[in-house]
């Protein structure tokens, strides 16, 4: 069932990355097979169809879009953006998902920005979550075993890849029009809530029995029955929980982390000095891919050889096989994909995948969280260098995000040992991404009605054209 269930998570989440891009290759190809079975008589009608079909995904050299960056000012808007963004980033940093699914919404609903310039502050917002994530994470230990709560080894496997999904995912979030951003967060934001939904219940049934067995063992040990405290794994009560930074850190994995990161943005910014799609921008393009898949290669083959082993897996003997390495190795890649082009953090498919590999929870979320740092970075950058965000609002959320995240990570776990269900806050999370998706498939269906109203350009756009702009 686990396996199937990771399937499915895949083949939908590749489903959302290339849905318009069969929609639009589908169109063309139906509207050729019907103009050859039609008579020559009406083939002037079908081509004119076609052609119209044609200019509405794409006029060349036309730059339709527009960005909306509303004024930053002192009012109701920031304040109730700053409180959602707050709550978002605290629940998102301890969940591992990054809060992509609360900000995008709330700068879109709230603040006032287009689709695509809310997907980059959101990027910047989870950087700095994720970043105030990974300080407090590099102290803590492991809930079970004698090793740190973030997993380099299982970081070094998907990160490369996860960094290079992020150059395609922006290139995508630049070429889609508005419309097309906002369907993709409708579908995904579904998705996403439904799942984390699911998920809740089931967590919420296991804390029942775990708390049922406690009680028990409290009664026959001669103690009445008092409130249970949450312990979402087992430990040795010996064992530390926190230590120094310099012990904790396995730093030849964060080097070669830390060496591909530098590489690709050493790329990424040598593209800005040079011609948009030029043969030298092309070229340190391409280059990305054997750094990212080096570094990934590398891993995967230790893996493979039995040299390293992923020891938060519940099976940590055990060798991985070829097929799977290739896949985890896909599925980065794709998480990649969808944090660039949506705005959302990877952890959204990397969570998922981790748990299903057998992974701790804690371990999932600290491992997921620190890939995302690397990854929603190399975001920042690109957007930046593409201006596609205002700065000094960026700053703004971005501080908010990273105190949040600070605070969340203390405040919610003690919350969570309070109240002995950590399944509440992945209720709320729920919540909230649903009620964002029905929100911003409502305003996104009146600014499409609002645009072919007054027949406005709804198609693709130039990925060299909008770069330099």
């Amino acid at each position: 069932m686990a396996k199937s269930g990771l399937m499915v998570t895949v083949l939908l989440s590749i489903l959302v990355v290339h849905l318009f891009f069969l929609f639009a290759a589908s169109a063309g190809e139906q509207s050729v097979k019907e103009v050859a079975l039609v008579e020559i008589g009406s083939q002037e009608v079908e081509l004119n169809f076609l052609q119209r079909a044609i200019n509405f995904l794409w006029q060349k050299g036309r730059l339709a879009y527009t960005h909306v960056w509303p004024e930053m000012k002192f009012g109701w808007k920031i304040i109730v953006g700053t409180i959602i963004g707050f709550f978002g980033a605290a629940f998102g940093s301890v969940g591992g998902v990054g809060g992509g699914g609360i900000f995008v919404p709330m700068l879109t609903l709230i603040i006032g920005f287009d689709a695509k310039s809310s997907t980059a502050i959101s990027k910047c917002m989870i950087m700095g979550a994720a970043g105030a994530t990974v300080y407090y994470n590099l102290k803590q230990r492991h809930p079970t075993l004698d090793l740190p709560v973030i997993d380099y080894d299982l970081a070094l496997l998907f990160q490369p890849m996860l960094v290079l999904g992020i150059s395609i995912g922006v290139a995508f979030n630049v070429i889609f029009a508005d419309w097309m951003v906002t369907v993709l967060l409708i579908i995904l934001f579904i998705g996403t809530s439904t799942k984390a939904f699911f998920k809740g219940v089931e967590t919420w049934k296991k804390e029942t029995i775990m708390k049922k067995e406690a009680a028990q063992r409290l009664e026959t040990n001669g103690v009445e029955g008092e409130d249970v405290e949450y312990k979402p794994l087992p430990g040795d009560s010996n064992q530390k929980t926190e230590v120094s930074i310099i012990e904790n850190v396995y730093w030849k994995e964060l080097g070669i982390l830390c060496a591909v990161w530098v590489a690709i943005l050493a790329l990424e910014i040598s593209k800005n000095y040079t011609t948009t799609c030029s043969v030298e921008y092309w070229a340190l393009n391409l280059l990305q891919i054997p750094v990212a898949v080096g570094a990934s290669s590398y891993e995967a083959f230790m893996l493979y050889k039995g040299k390293r082993v992923i020891s938060s897996r519940e099976e940590a003997g055990g060798n991985f096989k070829i097929h799977q390495l290739v896949l985890y190795c896909c599925v980065g890649i794709l998480a990649g994909v969808v944090g660039g082009l949506l705005g959302l953090g990877g952890g959204f498919i990397l969570g998922p995948l981790f748990l299903e590999l057998g992974i701790p929870p804690q371990v999932s979320s600290a491992t997921a969280t620190f890939a995302m740092t690397f990854s929603s970075s190399m975001s920042v950058v690109e957007y930046y260098l593409l201006k596609r965000f205002p700065v000094p609002y960026s700053l703004y959320f971005v501080a908010v995000a990273t105190v949040s995240a600070f605070v969340g990570q203390y405040v919610v776990r003690k919350l969570i040992a309070i109240i002995g269900r950590v399944s509440l806050i992945i209720f709320i999370l729920s919540f909230m991404i649903f009620v964002s998706a029905i929100s911003l498939g409502g305003v996104g269906i009146s600014e499409m009605i609002y645009k072919i109203e007054n027949h406005e350009y709804m198609g693709f756009e130039s990925l060299c054209s909008s770069s330099n702009s």
